[in-house]
């Protein structure tokens, strides 16, 4: 047989690689269109579907088009949060193109190189998770592997399923057991997807007195299935957890399996530690897996990959049940679902695949040893050696006040307070350090916690060891501010209760402070104009207080809050002043109020006041005529009585006052009354207390100091402004003293050198007298 010669690559196949990475690098580029292609994209409506162009477009416009949809306005690449695509993702991308390239070979070719794919991928997915002798079904959505395997086992246990259909499961009920710590909404799905009705699902409490709280009770599992089976139920199915979804934990799988063995029922484990049986070394827990009846397993979020299926490994001896239940095909097209995860894991190869795996292990380890040494810090980890979940949650049990706050009255509603702080601490925590991929999960005994699972994050955001320093160094940080807040809450509270203005507003779900509500003294108005006024007092004290150059958080509360017309504060550190920030609220809110009652009267005010001057200007022109004379007033005579004889006539002019609502005359002694004023406002400041240089508002000076408390802290900041008081205290004595003398003398002499109208000086003189 002649040695055949060696084929050259594919032109096809080579073009399409070219083409996705063209693609590839211009979505990542992150390049910006030009100026005119940025204007025309401004003027045109691009979030609106048009008609389809008739002479069509190049590829590089539609990548275009796509990468302007990806990050819509947002021209800053600095502000996109996009998982990272690495050349093994590359290689995913590849895959689904060439699934449509191979999908158009012909029948034989086809089917050929599908079983190839298909068999070399189950085969390196069993020797990877130690599952011996398993077949693959290759899935989108991750749940419906499932799906097929619930359909299998009804079609194993009711023999004339397939031609008697739901009249059998109508006489003996079909059963499927899943854990109460199982995904939200899995079991419903099961049975929508079935057909079966919700009482064929049974839900298992977790452990109460022994055990994990986040693993199932197979005591009470046991006594289920036997109340079950004696009422003439068929328990057919049990949902376990390799990982839960909240905490990472692992249930008892070897002895639920040995339960499974006895009532002859399948038993399905899923969860994110599957990944850990890639190791060399795994735990015992998690190792039984490998002995159940069929798994699901995520491989993109574990290796980075993107748009890969979801695989379920599974054991069954009869093919044509396997065919029955979906989990096989005839189709060649259906089985080309595994080629982008045949691709990716020849590109990463055995090591590839172990190594990312352990990384992100090691990243769990490296959180929770620095986690144990932090106060103030609970940690919810099953396995201390071997957890790839690390789930932690800040707790006041070690944490006490370290600036004079209090923590009594918490013991009410305490759980929702922690729940809040805790929610506030994942948001922050995500937000300054998005590297880490931590989130916010909802536990049901420990209440809200934040996750860190770099199984399921770190290959697509690419999560080092130096981010993980990076988030215990802010968690650090933050755990003082925690603490702070918890313990000024309570005595915030009790300083807005002593307030007759102010109302507490009890909003265990917020992060901070509280709230508070700024209430008009005034109580004879109708219901809807009062909250009218309250409303806009309010609105104006929110404004005013956000103006403020503090650190505190000033907001309108929760989106969903029940209460309205409040103001929410955030959190604290430890040297807030909270008498003054609450007498700064009160302050600014009976200004507001005073000077809204100014503003509500202004109508009546001004029409007063322009009824006034009209008489007044009335007076002023009859006087005038007196004055002068009628000959003056007439135009011709007058002009040249005027040139004989020029009159010099006083103008007096008229301001109007808002404050009092009346007329006052524009006399030089009008500003000795403002001077007046001005040094009075001076002289009585609205605030008492001194700061220093910088010194924020609401901070007290010297908080951190252990040998001083705060009440030395305020009488030495008082002695300090005493000993620069002596300096000036002979000027301002001076000062003080002939103040109205002073006033005197100026009026006296700004009335001594007003010109005074001729025929008018005795008429001034007796004025003075």
């Amino acid at each position: 047989m002649d040695k055949l010669p060696v084929k050259i690559m594919d032109p096809t196949l080579a073009e399409m690689g070219n083409h996705l990475s063209d693609a590839m690098k211009i979505l990542e580029s992150g390049k910006l269109e030009s100026e005119q292609g940025k204007e025309r994209r401004k003027l045109s409506w691009k979030d609106i579907p048009g008609p389809l162009q008739g002479d069509g477009q190049d590829v590089v416009s539609i990548l275009q088009l796509v990468q302007n949809l990806m990050h819509g306005d947002d021209d800053k690449q600095g502000h996109r949060r996009m998982q990272y695509v690495g050349e093994q993702g590359h290689m995913a991308l590849l895959g689904h193109s060439l699934a449509a390239y191979i999908s158009v070979l012909e029948r034989e070719r086809l089917r050929k190189l599908t079983t190839r794919i298909l068999s070399d991928t189950t085969l390196w997915l069993c020797r990877l998770f130690r599952y011996e002798n398993g077949s693959a079904y290759y899935h989108e959505d991750d749940r419906e592997g499932l799906v097929k395997v619930c359909r299998l086992v009804i079609n194993g246990h009711y023999e004339d399923y397939a031609t008697e259909g739901f009249t059998l499961l109508s006489s003996k009920h079909p059963v499927i057991y899943q854990s109460a710590a199982c995904r939200p909404g899995l079991g419903q799905h099961l049975c929508s997807q079935l057909g079966l009705p919700l009482s064929c699902l049974c839900i298992v409490p977790c452990n109460t007195m022994f055990g994990s709280l986040h693993q199932m009770d197979v005591a009470l599992l046991d006594k289920l299935i036997r109340d079950d089976r004696e009422s003439g139920k068929a328990p057919l199915l049990l949902i376990a957890n390799a990982g839960t979804p909240g905490a990472g934990h692992t249930d008892k799988l070897g002895r639920l399996k040995e339960l499974c063995v006895q009532y002859n029922m399948w038993l399905h484990v899923e969860g994110v530690n599957l990944a850990t049986l890639a190791l060399g070394q795994v735990s015992s827990t998690v190792t039984a897996a490998t002995k159940c009846d069929s798994m699901t397993l995520t491989p993109g979020p574990w290796l980075g990959l993107p748009a890969v299926p979801a695989v379920t490994l599974y054991r069954q001896e009869d093919p044509a049940l396997s065919l029955a239940a979906g989990l096989t095909s005839s189709q060649p097209v259906e089985k080309l679902r595994a080629l982008p995860l045949w691709l990716s894991l020849q590109y990463l190869g055995h090591d590839g695949i172990v190594q990312r795996i352990k990384h992100a292990s090691q990243l769990s380890q490296q959180l929770l040893e620095h986690l144990k040494t932090l106060a103030s810090i609970k940690t919810s980890v099953e396995d201390e050696l071997n957890s790839p979940v690390v789930v932690f949650r800040f707790s006041q049990d070690n944490s006490a006040p370290s600036s004079g706050g209090s923590v009594e009255g918490y013991l009410a509603g305490e759980r929702d307070i922690l729940d809040a702080l805790n929610r506030w601490l994942g948001e922050q925590l995500a937000q300054q350090v998005p590297l880490s991929g931590v989130d916010v999960v909802e536990l049901e005994d420990e209440g809200t916690c934040v996750r860190f699972s770099p199984l399921m994050t770190a290959a697509a955001l690419g999560t080092q060891e130096n981010d993980v320093a990076a988030l215990v160094e802010k968690l650090g940080e933050m755990i003082p501010v925690l603490c702070c807040t918890l313990c000024f809450r309570q005595d915030f509270k009790d300083e807005v209760l002593q307030q007759a203005s102010l109302s507490y507003i009890e909003d265990p779900n917020w992060p901070g402070l509280g709230g508070v509500r700024y209430e008009p003294r005034t109580t004879d108005l109708e219901e809807d104009k009062r909250q009218h006024r309250v409303e806009r007092i309010n609105s104006d004290l929110l404004k005013k207080l956000m103006e403020l150059d503090t650190d505190l958080y000033f907001s309108s509360g929760p989106e969903f809050c029940e209460e309205k017309n409040c103001i929410f504060i955030g959190m604290a550190t430890e040297d807030l002043d909270v008498a003054e920030l609450v007498e700064t609220i009160v302050t600014f809110g009976r200004d507001i109020e005073e000077s809204g009652k100014l503003f509500e009267n202004m109508t009546e005010v001004v029409r007063k006041g322009i009824q006034e001057a009209e008489l007044q200007l009335q007076k002023a022109n009859e006087e005038k005529l007196m004055e002068e004379g009628v000959l003056r007033q007439i135009p011709l005579v007058g002009s040249v009585l005027n040139w004989f004889s020029p009159v010099q006539a006083s103008v007096k002019g008229r301001t109007f006052n808002l404050a009092e609502g009346c007329l006052d005359s524009t006399e030089p002694v009008y500003s000795i009354k403002a001077q007046m004023i001005k040094e009075a406002s001076l002289d009585s400041p609205k605030s008492a207390t001194r700061r220093f240089p910088g010194q924020k508002l609401f901070r007290r000076h010297g908080v951190g100091s252990d040998s001083v408390s705060d009440t030395s802290s305020v009488s030495h900041l008082e002695e300090s402004f005493r000993e620069t008081a002596p300096v000036q205290a002979s000027d301002a004595d001076e000062a003080e003293v002939p103040q109205e003398r002073r006033v005197h003398i100026v009026e006296e002499t700004v009335l001594s050198d007003q010109r005074v109208p001729e025929g008018e000086e005795t008429e001034s003189v007796d004025t003075l007298r």
